[in-house]
C-alpha cells in the first residue's frame, strides 16, 4: 500500500508554469504506475499523465502533450508534473493516483487506480 501526498498547486497567471509533486508518504512507488488526473468544476475527472515507475515510460492525454512533463525521482519516491503554457481551462483539482496492476490500455481510466491523494487546487487566472 502507498499513501499519496500532492503539493505544488496554487494560483498562476495564464501562460505561466507550475510543477506539481506527488510523494509516497508511506510505502514505495516501486512497481507502480503513478498518474495525474484532474477535475474541473462541473466536469468529470480526466486523465492528465502517467508514468511507469520502474521503466520510466510516460503517457499523456492528448490535451497535455507538448506542454507537460511527468518525471520521477526514485531516491525521493516522488513524482512530478510540470505544466507549461497554462490556460484557464487547466483550472482544476489535480489528483495523484497509483496502482500496481495496470496495463497500458487502463492507464487513463480513473477507476482502475486503487490509491489516491487528497488533491491540490490549480487555478489559472486569465
Amino acid at each position: 500500500q502507498v499513501q499519496l501526498v500532492e503539493s505544488g498547486g496554487g494560483l498562476v497567471d495564464a501562460g505561466g508554469s507550475l510543477r506539481l509533486s506527488c510523494a509516497a508518504s508511506e510505502g514505495s512507488f516501486n512497481g507502480y504506475t503513478v498518474g495525474w488526473f484532474r477535475r474541473a468544476p462541473g466536469k468529470e475527472r480526466e486523465f492528465v499523465a502517467a508514468i511507469k515507475w520502474r521503466s520510466g515510460h510516460t503517457y499523456y492525454a492528448d490535451s497535455m502533450k507538448g506542454r507537460s512533463t511527468i518525471t520521477r525521482d526514485k531516491a525521493k519516491n516522488t513524482m512530478y508534473l510540470q505544466i507549461d503554457s497554462l490556460k484557464a481551462e487547466d483550472t482544476a483539482v489535480y489528483y495523484c493516483a497509483a496502482d500496481s496492476h495496470l496495463i497500458q490500455s487502463s492507464l487513463s481510466v480513473a477507476g482502475q487506480y486503487d490509491y489516491w491523494g487528497q488533491g491540490t487546487q490549480v487555478t489559472v487566472s486569465s
